[in-house]
């Protein structure tokens, strides 16, 4: 390949893809390939129901403004609360051929009788807020939507047994913004300092890894590995490592990304372990995933009080547009603890802080403080997300909480397990179950196959002789497909990373089939330079498919 691969080094994963794509592209018009994206984890499936169900009642909001004032411009009013509930059902009954209508009308009684809901403050709050005729109010999360997603993240996030206690919950723009603030608000209230050493689990979703770099934060990191040996779990001695007093928090991704794989009930009980010894150990657990592991545990269920959660809504409900994600905090928790101790002089900055915002700022719990941070304090008043966004995330939240059968999550897993399942068909290898693999992503490690397929000496030669690199170059030129490196990740050099979550089925086998072709190629380019045979074995497992 005549490309210059070593100056993308310094490059992350995902600005990588960008040049690999225009190849890819290229490639498959000038040589009749279907261009395929297997790089982005943007699924190509969406959640219907709860959608019907927003689009729906938005007209039932507008039809309550015009109640109220309807000039001839098209000027309407706020919605009021008083009997609003008794309007939409009879509303409904006149729509109730509607898409979405059967949802509504199933979904304000349970919720109603779920969370002892006031029927017509609930509805008001769906209504004046589908309209955003408000600012945010609370600025955190509006009240009947944290509930339902407080309920939501102790099915989705914590699984059996359930943490005692409530999470306080901040509504933001997506996972990436739940990062962002949650970096910023840990600097601002000196919890983690410039020149502070954090550990990371690694192979990890890259932003955490390059954020860790900026000089806005300035931290060192330890890394602590998941082991594919191991089935991606972290063993003993990694976990050992946050023992170090230095190591003031353990960030990691679970289920992980890009290697897709939850924490065993068995790692978890090692990371308690540790927290016995270090109780002032601060946990970031990023759950994005997790709805894909049936009866998933995260962090945040097992060790509420040093854990700070963050989720999206992206993923599972194909909603990566709608910019939907939480922060949350368990009431009690060490953060809180950790300012509270903070000496005198530290105090009182974060007093001047804070000190617009209250009278007694050294009461102002962590996540208040996030919410604050997020908008430069300055303009707190104006923090929240946007009220339609926190009224989709509501009907997301009540769409699975009613899925008593839970068909929505099966349906989900079935998709990706079929486009797996065709993975490896087309790579033509066997792989052992996981009972905690999301099957959203797979981490292809391209050193660990060719190691078994190619044997040892073509790996030392092909070590020696190519880029890591050239994997996703090469399969971008030859065959119009775009994956990610695994490098990127803090994974293996020699992985890449497929998303079995935005192409069609069929599509799958041939990726599977072009990476085993890229192996066939340095099987093949090994023998011409060396005259050398490659393994007899990898020969006969190369061989392309008929």
């Amino acid at each position: 390949m005549d490309l210059n691969l070593k100056q993308y080094e310094k490059l992350g994963p995902f600005e990588i893809k960008d040049f690999v794509a225009k190849l890819a592209t290229k490639s498959a018009q000038e040589n009749s390939l279907s261009y395929l994206n297997a790089g982005r984890g943007n699924p190509n499936w969406v959640a219907t129901e709860p959608r019907d169900a927003f689009f729906l009642f938005g007209q039932f909001a507008v039809t309550e403004s015009k109640r109220v004032l309807d000039l001839p411009p098209g000027v309407g009013g706020m919605p009021k609360a008083k009997g609003i509930a008794g309007r939409l059902e009879t509303w409904l009954q006149k729509h109730d051929d509607t898409p979405g209508a059967s949802f509504l009308q199933a979904m304000v009684p349970w919720a109603v009788k779920k969370f002892s809901f006031d029927p017509d403050k609930f509805v008001h709050e769906l209504a004046d807020s589908i309209i955003g005729d408000h600012y945010p109010v609370p600025d955190r999360m509006l009240v009947h939507n944290e509930q339902v997603v407080h309920e939501y993240l102790l099915w989705a996030m914590c699984g059996n047994p359930r943490p005692k206690g409530i999470y306080k919950i901040y509504a933001v723009e997506g996972g990436t913004a739940a990062m962002c603030y949650t970096f910023k608000s840990l600097k601002s209230n000196r919890i983690i300092n410039p020149g502070d050493t954090i550990a990371l689990g690694v192979p990890i979703f890259t932003p955490y890894l390059e954020m860790a770099h900026l000089e806005d934060y300035d931290l060192h990191f330890v890394e602590v590995h998941a082991k594919q040996e191991q089935k991606f779990q972290y063993p003993d001695e990694e976990i050992k490592k946050l023992l170090d007093p230095k190591v003031k928090a353990f960030f990691i991704v679970n289920p992980g990304n890009p290697f897709a794989v939850a924490l065993s009930p068995e790692t978890i009980k090692q990371i308690g372990a540790v927290l016995k010894k270090r109780p002032d150990l601060i946990l970031l657990t990023d759950d994005v995933y997790g709805t894909f592991v049936p009866g998933f545990r995260s962090l945040m269920g097992e060790f509420p009080r040093n854990t700070l959660g963050v989720y999206s809504y992206s993923k599972y409900f194909g909603c990566t547009g709608w910019r939907l994600g939480t922060i949350a905090i368990h009431e009690d928790n060490i953060f809180d603890e950790i300012i509270a101790k903070h000496p005198e002089s530290i105090k009182k900055k974060l007093d001047k802080r804070y000190g617009t915002l209250t009278l007694e700022p050294r009461k102002l719990a962590f996540i208040d403080r996030i919410v604050a941070d997020s908008r430069d304090v300055a303009l707190n008043h104006t923090a929240g997300l946007s009220l339609p966004q926190q009224v989709m995330m509501t009907m997301f939240s009540l769409s699975e909480l009613m899925d008593a059968k839970k068909d929505y999550q099966k349906a989900c897993l079935g998709i990706c397990k079929k486009r797996v399942e065709a993975t490896i068909e087309g790579l033509d290898i066997e792989v052992g179950p996981n009972e905690y693999f999301d099957y959203y992503y797979g981490l292809i490690d391209f050193e660990f196959f060719a190691r078994k397929y190619l044997g040892e000496d073509i790996v030392k030669w092909m070590k020696k002789n190519v880029h890591p690199l050239d994997i996703v170059f090469r399969l971008a030129q030859d065959h119009g497909i775009v994956l990610l490196n695994g490098g990127g990740f803090a994974a293996p050099d020699w992985s890449v990373r497929i998303s079995f979550a935005n192409l069609e089925n069929h599509v799958y086998d041939d990726i599977g089939r072009a990476t085993r072709a890229i192996a066939r190629g340095y099987r093949e380019a090994y023998e011409a330079a060396t005259g050398k045979n490659g393994k007899a074995a990898g020969k006969k497992a190369l061989k392309a498919k008929r």
